[in-house]
């Protein structure tokens, strides 16, 4: 009874953070502030391969990832829960994070198998309830660091990483980040796919306490696994921790941009696809120059049968006569089927394809009105919607196709 008491007060303390101050004043910030943690360090090693530890590969990458950051965006405020081989407590690391208003956090860690067992490639978590042994196996790994901590039964509230009744709290979580930072996550595993060229392991949900109390859209990524030996040497080569650090920080950019778009209705971030190369090399977006489909069928012998329409023809006779104004309602890294259960029974839904991403759309008219109440009409259903514009058959500043719509409605 002690025990179950502990995990609802260590619930409600939680809960209480992803409510505070902390997730306010983000909109107001002159930088946009993200939080690299580089997973373990100092007397806790992580996983130890044969020629390495853990904390020294995380750290690798975390502070490439930073430079990147720091070299390309000068709006963006770094900040590392660790630069150097030092043990920082769990529950540390997200009060950095939410004591800098961070409006990312970013957690760093390589994975590993027990047993001599191999396995290959980078995935992705967010927070969430494990729903499968293996989750659940990876959430105790990473939790466990807490055992360094000499207090951490009265810190942590009775939490045993190593039980899997200790979880159960993960199953009455909320979390109010949770759409974003699955999105990161996903753009994530995109780059990992396209850019890094690595095995890609997916995007998950499991119970860490890093993530846990960090008040913001929130992920943690594993590079790879440090008990393959092809993975540790890969893992511990100047190219391998540069690849996989630019892989992040594309991802990082993309969800960025998108964020600023539906803020403010425009950006000055540039994505790596966005910038024009003497050549193309593979993998690379073919366009800056949005496409628009109707949301294809699953994969079938009859769809690929289809002929296939040049990206001209794709584009609507009323987008190319003047402006067009359309609900964005998510996006994804592949193509999603009609009856994809996260379009939530939308019907009319197109999407055209930006940086690599798909990009989902719903309602398109040129009276901007009748798109806001389209908008208003789905809110329950996905309340991170938000309103974008098109001339021409190219995407415009939402606030400019505004003012042009009020303008021509005056005339």
């Amino acid at each position: 009874m002690k025990l179950y008491r502990g995990y609802i007060l260590y619930m409600s303390i939680c809960l209480g953070m992803l409510i505070s101050p902390f997730c306010c004043g983000n909109a107001e910030a002159k930088n946009f502030v993200v939080v690299i943690d580089p997973g373990h360090g100092g007397h806790d090693p992580g996983a130890v391969g044969k020629i390495s530890k853990e904390k020294n590969i995380n750290l690798n990458v975390a502070l490439k990832l930073g430079k990147q950051i720091k070299k390309n965006c000068p709006d963006v405020k770094v900040i590392y829960t660790r630069d150097w081989d030092i043990f920082i407590p769990l529950d540390r690391r997200a009060e950095i994070a939410n004591n800098a208003k961070a409006d990312l956090f970013i957690s760093i860690h390589t994975n590993a198998l027990a047993k001599n067992r191999t396995a290959k490639g980078a995935s992705t978590w967010t927070l969430g309830l494990a729903k499968s042994d293996a989750n659940l196996e990876v959430a105790k790994r990473e939790n466990a660091v807490i055992l360094y901590e000499s207090d951490y039964k009265t810190r942590y509230a009775g939490f045993n990483p190593n039980s899997a009744e200790s979880y159960i709290i993960f199953e009455f979580m909320q979390d109010k980040y949770m759409s974003q930072s699955v999105h990161l996550a996903s753009l994530v595993q995109k780059h990992f796919r396209q850019t890094c060229k690595r095995t890609d392991r997916g995007v998950h949900q499991a119970g860490f306490l890093v993530l846990k109390a960090s008040a913001m859209p929130s992920i943690l990524v594993e590079l790879g696994f440090i008990s393959t030996p092809e993975e540790e040497r890969y893992l511990n080569t100047e190219t391998g921790t540069t690849t996989l650090a630019n892989g992040i920080f594309r991802a990082f950019l993309t969800y960025k941009r998108e964020q600023e778009i539906r803020l403010n209705g425009s950006s000055n971030t540039i994505l790596p696809e966005d910038v024009p190369e003497p050549a193309q090399k593979e993998g690379s977006a073919t366009t800056a120059i949005p496409e628009k489909r109707n949301v294809p069928q699953a994969e079938s012998s009859q769809a690929a049968q289809r002929p296939q329409r040049s990206e001209n023809a794709a584009v609507s006779q009323t987008e190319q006569s003047g402006i067009v104004f359309k609900i964005q309602i998510l996006t994804s890294s592949r193509p999603l089927a009609k009856n994809d259960k996260r379009l939530k029974g939308l019907k009319n839904v197109d999407y055209y394809k930006e940086g690599g991403i798909y990009k989902y759309t719903y309602g398109a008219s040129p009276d901007y009105n009748k798109v806001l109440r389209s908008k208003r009409s789905i809110t329950d259903k996905f309340k991170d919607a938000f309103i974008i514009a098109f001339k021409n058959g190219e995407k415009i500043n939402v606030n400019t196709a505004i003012n042009e719509f009020k303008k021509n409605r005056n005339k």
